[in-house]
C-alpha cells in the first residue's frame, strides 16, 4: 500500500470507503467533511492506494494545542493486514513533525473492536468526557 495525501479526484473513492466501513452518519454530510478539510492542513488527509483502488483513509488536525485523527477507515477487504497501523503511524509522523504533544481521537463507546485497536497501539483511555456542540 502506498501512504500518500488525498487528492480531489479520490473523493468519491473515500466516500464510498466510509461508507463500507460504517463511518457515515445521518448527521455528517461526508462531502462537506471533505471540503472543510481541504481548507485546514490538507496535508494531514492521507489516503493509502493499493494497485490504483482506495483501500485506507485518514485525516488528522493539529491547532497548536493538541492534534486529532479523525476517519481512520480500512476496506474490510484488507483488514488486518497492518494498514491500519501503517496509516496511524504515517498521521502521528506528520502530527508529531509540526510540534504537537498528545493526539486525540474519539471512537463510539460500543466500538470494542476499534477501541482494541488503539490500545493495542498506544492510545488510553482518557478520564474525560466527549462533549460535542453542533453549530
Amino acid at each position: 500500500m502506498n501512504i500518500r495525501e488525498f487528492d480531489p479526484a479520490d473523493k468519491k473513492a473515500v466516500i464510498s470507503l466510509w461508507q463500507a466501513c460504517g463511518l457515515v452518519v445521518p448527521q455528517n454530510d461526508p462531502g462537506m467533511d471533505i471540503e472543510r478539510k481541504l481548507k485546514v492542513n490538507p496535508e494531514l488527509f492521507l489516503v493509502g492506494d493499493y494497485r490504483g483502488e482506495i483501500v485506507a483513509s485518514v485525516m488528522g488536525g493539529y491547532e497548536g494545542h493538541r492534534g486529532w485523527i479523525n476517519y481512520l477507515a480500512v476496506s474490510p477487504d484488507h483488514q488486518r493486514e497492518g494498514y491500519g497501523r501503517s496509516m496511524i503511524a504515517a498521521i502521528e509522523q506528520r502530527i508529531g513533525a509540526m510540534g504537537c504533544p498528545k493526539i486525540n481521537l474519539q471512537v463510539r463507546s460500543s466500538n470494542d473492536v476499534v477501541i482494541k485497536f488503539y490500545q493495542s497501539l498506544g492510545y488510553g483511555r482518557d478520564k474525560v468526557i466527549g462533549l460535542g456542540k453542533r453549530l
